[in-house]
């Protein structure tokens, strides 16, 4: 990216369960770059905790990463997304609103994050929108074993499109809420081929 624009990209880590570290993380990007037009809480823990398996570490890792995190992101970013008249996009999950089995931790987290999007959007209108794209079946990791070739046919059998989706399809709608949507806020936007209209 900066090959393509000098000094247009950094790249910064901070530990989602760490408020103190995430007020750090904005203060750097506002020293660099001045302002801020958008946050984007894509960052995301995902496995397994059937219940009678459940522990604290388990509960902490998604919980920080799918709630906390972009809680106290969007709190230390609120003031300069304020003055910019910027937005904020939350990466949700259809599972947020239909629990997927095996995944109550999970999704109870997405769920808060799906209550915190449209909070937020009370919050911090008028000036700044708050939005989330909740994805369905989307590309699979290769190293991905938490669905067998045959849970991840009977998925897509479910998806009304019949196939899975694409990263860019995810990317193609953040921008649409970035960018190309001045009047919408405190809105879901399910990109999953059709399979939350019938599960």
């Amino acid at each position: 990216m900066n090959a393509q624009r000098p000094l247009s990209a950094i790249a910064l880590q901070a530990d989602l369960g760490d408020p103190t570290g995430l007020e750090r993380l904005v203060g750097t990007i506002i020293e660099r770059f001045g302002r801020l037009d958008g946050v984007v809480n894509n960052a995301s823990s995902y496995f397994a905790t059937p219940i009678g398996n459940i522990d604290e570490l388990a509960w902490l890792n998604l919980v920080n990463s799918n709630l906390k995190g972009p809680l106290f992101l969007a709190q230390a970013a609120a003031p300069h997304l304020r003055a910019a008249h910027g937005g904020i996009v939350n990466i949700t999950d259809i599972h947020a609103e239909r629990p997927c089995k095996g995944y109550p931790t999970y999704c109870a987290a997405k769920a808060g994050l799906l209550g915190l999007t449209r909070a937020l959007a009370i919050e911090l209108a008028p000036e700044v929108r708050v939005n989330a794209v909740a994805p369905g079946a989307i590309q699979w990791p290769d190293s991905s074993t938490d669905f067998s070739p045959q849970e991840r046919q009977v998925i897509l059998e479910h998806t009304l499109l019949k196939r899975i989706g694409e990263p860019s399809d995810i990317a193609r709608t953040v921008r649409f809420l970035l960018f190309d949507a001045p009047y919408i806020t405190g809105q879901v936007i399910n990109v999953d081929g059709g399979r939350s209209a019938h599960l």
